[in-house]
């Protein structure tokens, strides 16, 4: 397995899940300035990371990825044990993913939408608010448990920890909001995360 990363960006959220599988894997730096050479867009046409291959099968996408290695590894118990434990991983998962990430590409690339440096910034402050509210929500949802889905850590929750790392980062604050603080304190101290950070050079 081989799994091809920029340091800090979205694919942290998916060598997490591997280092608690506990199976060997690769991992190839990307440079930003390679993500359109034609190399890699054979890879994946987009443009971007994470891009996972495991033998001939190539993957695009974390929340792909993430459910192939889940799949794969079923004995890592990362996805909730019934339908309705399932059903919140997957809740969860599409909430950082199809909401929190999204928002957050705004703030990282505003410039990409406009050569305005004025709507830059509009962009950019109501990105900011948007994503503290997503993340408000995720806060009161974490006050009586450890882990977005439960009592067990899960696929979604290296996703979520990777995007409050952009927050972080970006100096978005988050400092009111306890319950999110105790599960990013949580997380940091896991020995796969840590694993994972050092890989990348983060810790």
């Amino acid at each position: 397995m081989k799994l091809y990363y920029m340091t800090g960006a979205c694919p942290l959220a998916t060598q997490i899940v591997l280092e608690w599988i506990g199976k060997p894997y690769d991992l190839q730096l990307v440079e930003r300035t390679a993500l359109k050479d034609p190399e890699f867009l054979a890879l994946n046409p987009v443009g971007s990371v994470p891009v996972f291959t495991d033998g001939d099968l190539t993957l695009t996408q974390n929340v792909a990825i993430m459910e192939y290695l889940n799949e794969k590894y079923p004995e890592a118990q990362l996805h909730g044990k019934t339908p309705e434990q399932r059903a919140e991983v997957r809740r969860w998962l599409s909430f950082v993913n199809s909401d929190l990430h999204r928002t957050f590409s705004l703030i990282f690339g505003a410039q990409g939408y406009s050569d305005d440096p004025n709507i830059q910034q509009v962009l950019v402050d109501k990105s900011t608010e948007r994503v503290k509210f997503l993340f408000g929500v995720a806060n009161q949802d974490l006050a009586n448990k450890p882990y977005l889905a439960g009592e067990n850590r899960s696929i979604a929750d290296p996703y979520l920890y990777t995007i409050q790392r952009w927050a972080k980062a970006k100096q978005v604050d988050l400092s009111d909001m306890q319950n999110l603080t105790a599960f990013y304190t949580r997380m940091d101290a896991d020995a796969g995360v840590q694993a994972a950070l050092k890989k990348q050079g983060l810790a």
